[in-house]
Order: structure tokens, then sequence, then C-alpha cells
């Protein structure tokens, strides 16, 4: 169908494929074969694509390629080593300082874009950027933003936002009044909407439209609501070819019925500026005393091991160390609000560490602040009224935000396991409807055949018990 509609226009195109475009489940049993079809279909070659539309000028896309195999969600993002390594070679072989200029399409943005994202949909499921999960290749495609000036433009969509927004495009340098330089390069990221009514998260029915002229481009909106007028967004000018400059062609078009509204990403600063209010620091001891949550609370703090956490709608969330993008949830709101948070210095070095672990079964003799590699070794805490401490631990790769949304293919599994104790429940017990049946499920680290993953509490022990 898509194939079918975008031929019709009577003129090239190429597409980027998304988490969406490898969901045919009852097609085909691998990825492999999804994608091989999907690439076919639409006369491709390779999930990634260069066209050079002018001189010293190219359009480069790049599509994803697990849904089935995804290690976690299906719905991240994920663009294979493959093409990152072409990605890498394109942007190194056409400098900045030779004229070139690049604008890269993606399903979904790259950590640092500084888009607006959903945080009650792609935070918490850790699914915002590409390659989310994977630390080392979500970093990589700003790195190469950063390093590889001749990178003008990256558009986007996967939020399923509209366009009025003006932090649904983000330039590479600012006013110095207006607040820190954004590091993002000489790239202008744009978020682009739906078509259809369906499957919009906000109502808005829109697409880009780029327009160059003489002195650089301009990103517009297509208004599929307004037969598809027109509006200018914003007007980006070269200066020189490693300096751009952007103006916004107007402010945020406010709806009453908007919802969607941008989720809070902490600001450290630089030498112009100090962190933002929110930023937490630590008292003459090391540690952040704790403090009350509810969900308007704003804190962030780092780490010693470099990682950032923070607070957003009575949740606690990573942020990635360099960008400040959220990552992931690390504790739900269900388990948080109420109750204090707080860092806590150890203040326990080696020596003292190896004697408290010689009382500890399986550790004797063990150097637990040299395992760590950190000898400040810190423990985020909650402390609930009755006086309960919880250990907020990290995950085994040190990294805070919780992996816990598997993909598609093994929820779909679990759901059917549990469909079927259900029917086998009420006959065993002659029930007149196989919802009466109290049927529950036991995970492993897991909690729930759900896709989005809201709460981190595990009830019973840190919350009330269902049963």
């Amino acid at each position: 169908m898509a194939a079918g509609f975008l031929g019709s226009m009577g003129v090239p195109y190429e597409v980027v494929g998304g988490n969406h475009d490898l969901e045919g489940l009852d097609e085909f049993e691998t990825d492999k074969e999804n994608l091989e079809v999907y690439l076919k279909a639409h006369g491709k070659e390779t999930p990634q694509f260069c066209r050079q539309i002018a001189e010293k000028t190219l359009l480069v896309g790049m599509g994803s390629t697990l849904f089935r195999d995804a290690k976690f969600t299906s719905h991240e993002v994920t663009i294979d080593q493959q093409q990152i390594d072409w990605f890498e070679n394109l942007v190194s072989t056409h400098k900045a300082e030779d004229g070139w200029k690049i604008f890269v399409f993606s399903h979904a943005p790259p950590n640092g874009s500084g888009l607006r994202v959903l945080q009650e949909n792609h935070v918490v499921n850790g699914c915002c950027w590409l390659n989310h999960s994977n630390e080392e290749q979500c970093q990589k495609f700003i790195n190469l933003v950063r390093e590889h000036r001749s990178v003008k433009a990256w558009f986007s969509g996967h939020f399923h936002l509209g366009q009025d927004y003006q932090d649904s495009i983000t330039f590479p340098t600012i006013d110095p009044k207006d607040g820190p330089y954004p590091n993002r390069g000489s790239c202008v990221f744009a978020q682009t909407s739906v078509m259809r009514a369906g499957t919009s998260r906000d109502g808005r029915q829109q697409s880009r439209l780029i327009r160059g002229n003489k002195d650089g481009f301009e990103i517009c909106t297509v208004d599929h609501q307004k037969d598809g007028k027109v509006r200018v967004d914003a007007t980006i000018s070269y200066r020189g070819d490693t300096n751009e400059v952007g103006v916004y062609a107007h402010e945020d078009e406010a709806y009453e019925h908007d919802k969607y509204f941008k989720v809070y990403q902490p600001c450290a600063g630089d030498k112009l500026h100090p962190p933002d209010d929110g930023f937490k620091r630590y008292d003459v001891d090391g540690n952040i005393p704790p403090f009350d949550v509810d969900q308007d609370t704003i804190a962030w703090w780092y780490m010693s091991c470099g990682r950032a956490l923070g607070m957003l709608n009575g949740n606690l969330i990573e942020y990635d160390s360099s960008t400040l993008a959220p990552l992931g949830l690390v504790v739900g709101a269900d388990e948080l609000v109420g109750k204090k948070v707080g860092v806590i210095n150890s203040g326990l070095d080696a020596d003292t560490c190896i004697m408290m672990m010689d009382d500890e079964e399986g550790m004797e003799g063990a150097d637990c602040a040299s395992l760590a590699g950190d000898t400040r070794e810190q423990a985020v805490v909650m402390l609930d009224k009755t006086g309960l401490v919880t250990v907020v631990q990290p995950n085994e790769d040190g990294s805070y935000w919780r992996k816990i949304v598997r993909n598609k293919m093994v929820r779909m599994k679990e759901v059917r396991r549990v469909q079927a104790a259900k029917m086998w429940a009420a006959e065993l017990m002659e029930l007149e409807d196989e919802g009466e049946a109290n049927v529950v499920s036991s995970w492993g680290p897991y909690m729930t055949t759900s896709g989005t993953a809201k709460k981190t509490a595990v009830p019973g022990l840190t919350a009330k018990s269902a049963l």
C-alpha cells in the first residue's frame, strides 16, 4: 500500500524503515525475511540510502532492522552496525571544509537532538532514541554530528506528535543570552508528524517540506487538515561551512487539548550559565539529604560514577550523562510519590569494605570498593513514612534505568499462556465465564505482559499486594 501510494507520484522516492515496518508477525518468521520483502516492495537493496540532489548536497537515510529479535521493546528503532559504519564513513569522507552539506533522515531521532518526547510512552519504555538500549551506539550518532559539521539537518518522526511546538525543531547554536551552548554540531533537528488522524497522538496531521535557497534552507509544515496549507516554521542561514543560524518563524501554537508537554530535561549550564534550579548539590559529607517527592518535584544530580538521575512527574528518571536526554524509568511514581529520595555516601574505603564483606557468606575477602571501580561508593535511597529504607540498585552494566519491556513476540506468547490457563481453570472449576478465573503470572525479573512500563513497584514488597 505504501509503495503504491509513494510510487503513484511519478517521481523517485526513498524510505526509512521504522519500528512498525517489520511488524508482519503473521506473515514472516524472521526479521530478515520481513526486511527483504519490505525492501523489495520499495525497490531498495539496502535499509540505508544516499542520494545527491545538488552540488555537494546529499540526502541520507538509515532504517531499522530489528523487531522480533529486539532484546528489549520491539519499538526501539535499531540501526544495525553495518549501517552505522557506512554512515560514519560517509560523513568522514564528505567534509564541511570541502563544501559538503548532508541532510539525514531516520524514523527515530538520535540521542542529543533535544526534540520533544513522550514520557508516558517512549521515555518509560526506553525507545526514544536510535539504538536506545545500546549505550555506545546510542551516543554514536550525536558524537558523529558533533564531529562532522557537514551534517546540516536531521529529520525524524516516531513520536506521532505535531509540528506546532518550537521544540519540534532544535538549532545547533543559540544566543548565549538564551542559555548554554547546545553542542549539536552544525545540525538542525526536526520532528515530523503523521498524515493520518488515527495515528496522531495530539490531533495534528502534518508533513515536512524543506525548501533550499541561496542562503540556506527553510523548514516548513504542510497541514493536511487545512488542504495542504504550507507554513514556514524556521529559516536556517549558512555562515560559512561550519556555522549555521536558525530563526523560528512563529511561537508555539497551543490547543485546548494539548497534554503532551515537553519532558523536563536537566540543564548543566556552561561557563556563562549555572545549572538549572533543579540541580541538587552534595553537602559537605558527600550526601544529598532525602527530600520529599510529589508529582511536581523537579530535581536532578550526578552520581559519582557519572550517571545522571532526576525527578519528573513523580518518577525517578535516568538521563544521558553527556546530552542529559531522558533514557528511561528507574522508579515509577506508583512506588515513589509520598516518599523521600536521597543519595548517601557510604564513606567506606576499601579496607573497611573488606572487613564488612568477610561477614557476608560468599564474599569473604572481597574488595567491594575496588570491584565497583569507585572508592566513593554511593547509594540512592528511598524512605517511606514507616521508616522503611529501600536502596535503588543500579543494573549490572552500571546504568539505572529499568529495561523491563521485552519484545512483542515474547509478550504475545506470554499472553497466550495466560489465556490458555484461564480457559483451563474455568473448565476445571466449572465457571460460566473464563474471565472469572483467578490467574496470575510469575516471571523472573519481569512483572507484566504490557508493552508500556509505567510502574516499578513489586506488589507485596514495595507496594500493596494485588491479591
